[in-house]
């Protein structure tokens, strides 16, 4: 199939045809002619496989239309959990929509209210907005959803973890009910499946993968550590191997990030971390920089799971594990993007052996163990299940399991005690503290 075929205008087809594309990915192909036929849209789709094309695509065949209403106010609303997938839904719909003239906004915390008032005192096409700052706008009346025809929820079940279920509520209920709603989320099932009753209109239902959808182009290797000191020892002697040309290295922590950033940094690394607590200003630079390659090292909380699409990352190395396990899915995705290969490493000590167990029956994919000879753990965790057998790791360690420690300290940075922080100069530009 072609994207001629799927009836979206000339002008759209152009700018796919300048960004390289030739035919559609599988989620394209099944969702756009749904979307397209009016239905409203519950999907599921392995990350890094053109989700965001499959709404903004049909959004963008919408607004070839002129609006029947003489508002001000969207026509459509992306609502996306984190400021850094906002950005990226932001750039592809002024990426395809670069033959038409579409205004295009994007809201989102850390940027200034002046800014955001300016732009939304104008007239939008497209608004991409954060839950939290979107509220702010809506609860002082600068937001006119009336003419609004499709609102998308990207990540929804994202969003729903990071505790914006009643703003998205909130939000869905201040627009027409006649409006078309699109879910995008890792699972179908659950909550998201209680919100999609609550929110959505006789849905059709897109599953391209299984849940438990493997990577098969990331290699997931287990490095087994007994502590702090040896995972520091460990990750060192993988940075220093050429084949990483880029890498996200994630920690469990803001703080954990910070002070492993700077350890990098001052050990020689182009290093840098990404989290939560930096402004939008610092958040927007550091992934510039990585995007432009000077920033080899990034270390980042989970805030950047979802949402960094950069290709040059060839590896990704799990510091820490992820609190949940569809975290795991959406951290290796940022390495083997569009076809390409990928490594993606994780430190386990045996005090996350249920933890692993976890990742493992989710993804239904045993983690392959791998030793680095000179850096062998001394108390080794027990073998993973037989092939075919679900449950991975043994239960031999149960009292350490993630959940139920303070703060993220189960092994972590923040109990590291007086090592080398870096100092000055020393410390990346990009901690945004």
């Amino acid at each position: 199939m072609s994207f001629e075929n799927l009836n979206l205008h000339p002008s759209i087809l152009k700018a796919i045809a300048d960004s390289g594309y030739t035919e559609p990915s599988p989620i394209q192909a099944a969702a756009i002619p749904e979307v397209l036929a009016g239905h409203d849209l519950m999907a599921s789709a392995q990350t890094g496989t053109g989700k965001t094309a499959a709404f903004i695509l049909p959004a963008l065949q919408y607004l070839t239309e002129p609006s029947q209403s003489k508002s001000r106010g969207p026509r459509i609303l992306v609502l996306t959990p984190t400021r850094e997938l906002a950005t990226q839904v932001n750039d592809a719909a002024r990426k395809y929509s670069a033959q038409m003239r579409v205004k295009t906004v994007c809201i989102l915390g850390g940027m200034p209210y002046p800014l955001q008032n300016k732009l939304l005192s104008q007239p939008v096409d497209i608004l991409v907005a954060t839950p939290g700052r979107l509220i702010d706008h809506l609860e002082r009346g600068r937001i006119d959803f009336s003419r609004l025809e499709m609102l998308v929820l990207d990540e929804a079940d994202r969003m729903l973890d990071m505790g914006f279920i009643d703003d998205v509520e909130k939000i869905a209920a201040a627009t027409p009910a006649s409006r078309q709603t699109l879910l995008f989320s890792a699972t179908l099932e659950g909550t998201i499946a209680g919100l999609a009753k609550r929110l959505l209109k006789d849905p059709k239902r897109i599953q391209m993968t299984a849940q438990q959808a493997k990577h098969e182009n990331i290699e997931q290797r287990l490095h087994v550590v007994d502590d702090l000191a040896h995972k520091n020892r460990l990750l060192q002697h993988l940075l220093t191997d050429a084949e990483v040309k880029q890498a996200i290295v994630f920690t469990s922590t803001k703080r954990d990030a910070d002070m492993l950033a700077e350890d990098l940094f001052a050990q020689g690394h182009q290093a840098a971390a990404l989290h939560g607590d930096m402004n939008q200003g610092a958040r927007n630079r550091t992934l510039t920089r990585l995007r432009n390659g000077a920033i080899r090292i990034l270390v980042a909380t989970d805030v950047a799971a979802r949402g960094i699409d950069v290709a040059g990352i060839s590896h990704v190395i799990n510091f820490d594990l992820p609190k949940f396990a569809e975290d795991y899915v959406h951290r290796i995705g940022r390495t083997g993007r569009a076809g390409s290969q990928g490594i993606a490493v994780s430190f386990a000590s045996g005090k996350d052996a249920l933890h692993l167990q976890r990742i493992e029956r989710f993804t239904g994919h045993a983690i392959t163990p791998h030793v680095v000879p000179g850096f062998e753990a001394k108390r080794p965790m027990r073998s993973s299940a037989p092939a075919g057998k679900r449950g991975g790791f043994g239960n031999s360690d149960r009292r350490g399991g993630y959940e139920g420690r303070p703060n993220g300290n189960r092994d972590g940075y923040a109990n590291r005690g007086g090592q080398n922080r870096g100092t000055g100069a020393g410390r990346p530009a990009s901690r945004g503290r």
